[in-house]
């Protein structure tokens, strides 16, 4: 996949990856928010934001479960 905006304007990898990641923290810019709805797949902004979520929650997990370990001990 291209990771630059196509000639066309639709967003590449690192968009799609760096609008997800800018919106699952809250802090997404209006103009990339409009660039994404007006441009973009929902298809690739829909897997984007599952990934996030699954490698997010897991991190959480593996945050807690290590310092609860280590609190164990």
């Amino acid at each position: 996949m291209n990771e630059t905006p196509k000639q066309n304007g639709k967003p590449g990898l690192l968009a799609v990856i760096g609008s997800v990641l800018a919106a699952g923290f809250g802090v997404q810019s209006s103009k990339n928010q409009e660039r994404d709805f007006a441009q973009g797949k929902a298809r690739n902004f829909i897997i984007g934001g599952v990934v996030f979520t699954v490698l997010f929650v897991l991190t959480v997990y593996l945050v807690v479960s290590a310092v609860l370990r280590q609190a164990g001990s």
